[in-house]
């Protein structure tokens, strides 16, 4: 039996590795935008809410900051991720 993570936990996965985050949430919030053009058919995954902390973001500015989660998860961005909030801590 394989274990399906969710696109919040591929996320979290993803930035933890790829950017050494110290703190991170990731937040689906697809179900909040139900309806609405980008969302997907399932509610889940195509709105996703990112709160992260990265020693890698010292010194960049905040267009820099996004930008490396950004590139981080393109792929999930090719696969439906329409809405990327980015808080970062």
């Amino acid at each position: 039996m394989t274990l399906q993570l969710s696109v919040a936990d591929q996320i979290h996965a993803r930035l933890t590795l790829a950017l050494q985050a110290t703190q991170l949430q990731v937040i689906d919030e697809s179900h909040l935008h139900a309806g609405h053009a980008g969302a997907s058919e399932s509610g889940v995954g195509s709105h996703m809410r990112v709160q992260i902390a990265s020693p890698l973001f010292t010194s960049l500015s905040r267009v820099q900051r996004h930008r490396l989660v950004y590139d981080s998860l393109q792929d999930f961005i090719d696969q439906g991720l329409h809405a990327l909030a980015i808080e970062v801590l």
